[in-house]
């Protein structure tokens, strides 16, 4: 049975206009994204396929171009559209961020960082500069690694702050194998950043750690252990 035969209060569309959209499961929405089905799958079929093949949404997101297009039903074109999709979540959550201080909208930076690095296969150092109430001046990426670890510099980290104006930063890396933990390096880090960026008058109101679709806090992490 195709969707347009299914009651109306089960269509995924009719079923969003009614209820909105956060009324949906993962699989429906993914549906109204796809559209349509294949032979033998409706779209909702098709969207419980891929999510059982990546594992959740946020692994069909940063599925590699080519695992993505062997999916049967998918290609470059659904591809290329769910990239767009995703970007433009990204940049309308870094818009929100210069609005308002991300302090009152702690999700929002969470959101904003896991779709920024939770698809990146390697190590990726970025900063999101903040003004002095706490508003996003910009994002920057400043350093890239391996598939286990970056190499971090100190002093272009403070240059960076000083070019930027900023008076504080949310410091963020990623772990491509999914963890979250802090590490001790993460922990060493995070207190040579600090005291480092407040010689220049520049806050670390927090050093997030991105894995596959859930973030960490290195700094909450080491004030649970009273490291700071």
């Amino acid at each position: 049975m195709s969707i347009k035969d299914w009651p109306a209060d089960d269509r995924p569309r009719e079923k969003l206009l009614e209820r909105g959209a956060a009324s949906l499961t993962d699989a429906e929405l993914l549906a109204i994204f796809l559209r349509v089905g294949v032979v033998g799958l409706s779209a909702v079929g098709l969207a419980r396929e891929l999510l059982q093949r990546f594992g959740s949404m946020a692994g069909v997101v940063a599925a590699p171009r080519e695992d993505f297009c062997a999916v049967h039903g998918m290609g470059e074109a659904k591809y290329v559209q769910l990239q767009a999709a995703v970007e433009l979540t990204r940049r309308a959550l870094a818009s929100a961020m210069t609005e308002r201080p991300v302090l009152d909208t702690p999700d929002l930076v969470k959101d904003y960082l896991r779709l920024s690095l939770a698809h990146e296969r390697v190590e990726v150092f970025v900063a999101l500069w903040l003004d002095a109430q706490h508003k996003l001046i910009e994002t920057q990426t400043l350093f890239r690694g391996t598939l286990t670890q970056t190499s971090v510099y100190p002093r272009e980290v403070l240059r960076a702050a000083l070019a930027k104006n900023a008076a504080a930063v949310i410091l963020a890396h990623n772990h491509p194998s999914g963890g979250t933990v802090p590490s001790q390096a993460d922990r060493s880090l995070t207190r040579t950043l600090k005291d480092a960026l407040a010689l220049i008058d520049v806050s670390v109101l927090d050093h997030c750690i991105v894995g596959r679709g859930e973030s960490n806090s290195a700094v909450r992490s080491m004030a649970m252990m009273g490291e700071m």
